[in-house]
């Protein structure tokens, strides 16, 4: 018997426009560094997506050379930054992207008459509403002719189209397409349409732009009203060839359409889709768990696909019919999205060579001296928990990428707590190569080390505790626990994330961790920062 040979149609294949670096990170509380953005970037290569949307370059430096670091990386594929429609982001965005191939500037503007009436409500863009839609159109082409100049791919999105009156929306695409736009995006900013409606929006989009076929429609949904992934789908029924999402569906507010459910959507129905992408579906788990390591953002039990609870079975009916049959219950194989059956375990005894290997696994490949320093972690880790899972390698690994930047870290640490005794936390800290000690109390130990920290590092004013979340990041007996907080600090907000077997200790991390990104922030802008408090 022949083997069957499947044709796939171009006109059928969807683009996978990943945003988690940009639109992701924005996420209260999911503040990256560049070393995780770098890693994260290189686990979306091996995902197979088409498109990286890096960064915002010309929002801060640690932005632009994230862009500008990404940029770099080997067999990567388009990378995009993002520019409003203006001259200096679309400088700075060119600027990141360098000179290199398959780059792409992403450059947007607010189109619905509620953004044009908040956003250039100054007379100088017109007296009336109708004479500031001239203005943001003109806007709009300059920006694509700019960014024209620059490279020959080139992105223009209407923000808030999902709010945009129709025959304004249309009349901007065709502007923008003819002046060079290569992409159009329709996003739904504020998750406010519904499935019908937006594929409705951009079937109109098809009959009214008489040029809209010199370019390739892409959709932008957020899940404000829980609708993201919905709304991308019918999208793409209408006509739209390219998705924007996010890992996890991480992102602004609800969240950004999750990457993982559209493709497997598209996937396992596509005898009801007739479309396919190019992900390799093996390298969607793995992508998850390190996005949620790196932001510190939980991935809820009840997620579909790479949520704990996504293929667990307690009924006992369940459990049955999984057993004789895998799809009585099951319409996914677990391994087909790489969760692996095997359940590996490394120990103290395990030597460099094994936990490089499985470092690599996990997507992770590290130079000698980085192995020698998470070899290190490793067997402290070892000591305490004697059993070592993936997961715990993953927590390590978001831990201890930027080690050697550290200005702040812990050397030591006891706490004094019981019920009939007032808190009090020693903590010993390394501070720009000299060590401090320092002792305080609190209502709790928690509080305690925070004070204790504070008065080591000598800072004398106060830093307000915005967020704090603990959460157990792996199994087994001596499970690993992760803090994550934010600190106010002047008029910034300061993430930090800290892992142990001790849920203290980790507050302690975690705490230290956000002073780093403050001192790091510092030393970047050159500013001296006066820190106003709690």
């Amino acid at each position: 018997m022949k083997a069957k040979i499947i044709m796939l149609d171009k006109n059928k294949r969807i683009k996978i426009f990943d945003t988690s670096l940009r639109d992701g990170e924005q996420a209260p509380g999911a503040s990256l560094n560049i070393f995780e953005k770098v890693e994260i970037a290189k686990q979306l290569i091996k995902l197979n997506v088409d498109i990286i949307e890096a960064g915002f370059p010309v929002s801060s430096k640690e932005q632009y050379d994230s862009v500008r670091r990404i940029t770099d990386l080997p067999n990567r594929p388009i990378i995009a930054a993002l520019a409003r429609a203006i001259d200096k982001d679309i400088k700075s965005a060119a600027s990141a992207l360098g000179d290199s191939k398959q780059s792409r500037i992403h450059t947007f503007i607010g189109t619905s008459d509620i953004h044009i009436e908040g956003k250039f409500s100054s007379q100088r863009y017109g007296v009336n509403l109708k004479q500031k839609r001239q203005t943001v159109l003109k806007m709009a082409c300059d920006a694509v002719m700019m960014a024209g100049s620059f490279t020959d791919d080139i992105e223009f999105s209407a923000e808030d189209a999902g709010r945009t009156d129709i025959g304004f929306l249309a009349e901007i695409i065709e502007a923008v397409i003819s002046s060079g736009a290569s992409t159009i995006n329709i996003p739904d900013t504020t998750g406010y349409t519904m499935p019908l409606e937006l594929g409705e929006k951009i079937i109109q989009l098809k009959k009214r732009v008489s040029n809209i076929n010199d370019s390739v429609i892409s959709v932008h949904c957020h899940n404000d009203l829980g609708l993201a992934v919905a709304n991308s789908l019918s999208a793409i029924a209408s006509g739209a060839r390219q998705v924007e999402c996010t890992v996890n569906g991480i992102g602004e507010r609800a969240g950004n359409a999750s990457m993982e459910e559209i493709v497997m959507a598209l996937k396992v129905r596509n005898e009801y889709w007739d479309f396919f992408t190019n992900i390799n579906f093996k390298e969607i788990y793995p992508a998850s768990r390190m996005v949620s390591n790196y932001t510190g953002m939980m991935v809820q039990p009840n997620k579909a696909l790479v949520g704990e609870n996504a293929f667990a079975h307690e009924s006992g009916i369940h459990q049955d019919g999984v057993l004789k049959n895998r799809q009585t219950y099951e319409i996914i194989n677990p391994e087909s999205i790489g969760i692996s059956s095997n359940r590996i375990i490394l120990g103290r005894h395990s030597g460099r060579h094994g936990l490089k290997a499985r470092l690599s696994i996990l997507g992770y490949e590290l130079t000698e001296e980085s192995l020698s320093s998470i070899y290190s972690q490793f067997l402290e880790l070892a000591d305490k928990k004697k059993e070592i899972f993936d997961d715990d390698l993953r927590a390590l690994m978001g831990e201890n990428l930027e080690q050697d930047s550290e200005f702040y870290s812990l050397e030591y640490l006891h706490v004094n707590v019981g019920t009939t005794t007032i808190p009090t936390a020693v903590v010993r800290i390394k501070a720009d190569g000299k060590l401090f000690e320092e002792s305080a109390t609190g209502d709790g130990p928690v509080a305690a080390c925070f004070r204790a920290v504070k008065r080591a590092v000598a800072l004398d004013n106060d830093i307000k505790l915005e967020h704090y979340q603990v959460r157990s990041v792996t199994s087994g007996k001596g499970a690993l626990g992760e803090v994550a907080l934010r600190l106010k600090i002047e008029n910034g907000f300061f993430t930090g994330k800290g892992i142990s077997t001790d849920t203290i200790e980790a507050s302690c991390k975690a705490y230290l961790d956000a002073l780093n990104q403050f001192e790091k922030i510092k030393t970047l802008s050159g500013k001296t920062f006066k820190i106003s408090g709690i």
